[in-house]
């Protein structure tokens, strides 16, 4: 960290290279998985450490129904396991867990577990984690639009008034502010259909560090190149 710069107040993560993680050490992919909830916790400390506002993390996305049933199965039980497990973490640490995407679409277990987490952690004041599950940034945008649309239709919008504040108070991050910095760990450089309306001036930084072995000290890094760079949000 660098004395008196700014720390960014929301830092978005896509979570990725578990299961490479894994693959390398010989391991099957729930074992990479698992590890990387011991990473979340450990980041989420030493984001609450350094004085970050919301931490948005990418645990599973619309595109990851492909996968092999076995592993989502495995996914799933995960988050039950988080919800259970970490509730005690998540309360000493003052940090306050929402869920963003289409997580009600999940089976009654997971489902309920993050209902729960939510719940019984709402009126935590520090942190806010944001856990983004089943979500997709394109199916957000959908979804935001169809409701603006409906209001017009039902004559409650004037369009001439639809701007950037009212498409935000649409979106999953409603009342949060925009990313100021998206950590991508695992070696790959794109944004995989994340927060893509958000993090239109956010700062990249991307890791070839497997999330798994993503520590305090790698984050830490993250922030410290974040705080050396000049944000012009467009201008010169």
């Amino acid at each position: 960290m660098i004395a008196g710069l700014a720390v960014p107040r929301h830092v978005a993560i896509i979570m990725d290279g578990n299961r490479r993680w894994a693959r390398e050490r010989g391991l099957p992919a729930v074992e990479g998985h698992r590890r990387g909830i011991l990473a979340l916790r450990e980041v989420t400390r030493a984001a609450s450490d350094l004085g970050v506002e919301v931490v948005t993390v990418y645990g599973f996305s619309t595109e990851n129904w492909r996968r092999d049933a076995k592993e989502i199965a495995f996914l799933f039980d995960l988050c039950v396991y988080f919800a259970k497990n970490e509730l005690a973490e998540l309360n000493r640490n003052n940090v306050r867990v929402r869920v963003i995407g289409d997580w009600q679409a999940l089976p009654n277990g997971s489902r309920d577990a993050l209902a729960s987490l939510q719940r019984d952690t709402a009126a935590n004041t520090g942190l806010i984690l944001n856990l983004a599950v089943n979500y997709s940034s394109r199916s957000e945008l959908e979804r935001a639009v169809r409701a603006i649309a409906r209001e017009v239709a039902e004559g409650r919008l004037d369009p001439a008034t639809i701007d950037d504040d009212m498409i935000a108070r649409h979106l999953y991050t409603v009342g949060v502010p925009d990313p100021d910095l998206l950590i991508r760990p695992g070696g790959e450089h794109r944004l995989s259909n994340f927060m893509l309306y958000q993090a239109a001036y956010t700062e990249l930084v991307m890791s070839d560090t497997y999330w798994p072995d993503f520590s305090r000290e790698h984050f830490t890094r993250a922030i410290v190149e974040f705080q050396q760079r000049q944000r012009r949000f467009g201008g010169s």
